[in-house]
């Protein structure tokens, strides 16, 4: 059985773990980079994989870069 203590560090280190997720990393506040979430059709998204994979990229360039491409036309 957990003493009080204990507990309460665990709730300590959960907070500072949801903190650390819920702050983007410095890099990303740096570059001007933000978290957006979309919910998209599977089908789609099994193709944006394919592309990223076929590429060697990261998903977030490759969404990034198709987006950019788009919104010029």
């Amino acid at each position: 059985m957990l003493k009080k203590i204990d507990m309460e560090q665990l709730k300590a280190a959960s907070f500072e773990n949801r903190l650390r997720k819920a702050a983007p990393p410095e890099r990303d506040r740096a570059q001007g980079l933000v978290p957006f979430a979309v919910k998209l059709n599977g089908e789609l998204v099994r193709k944006l994989h394919a592309i990223a994979q076929e590429r060697q990229a990261p998903l977030d360039a490759v969404v990034a870069e198709l987006l950019e491409r788009s919104l010029e036309k």
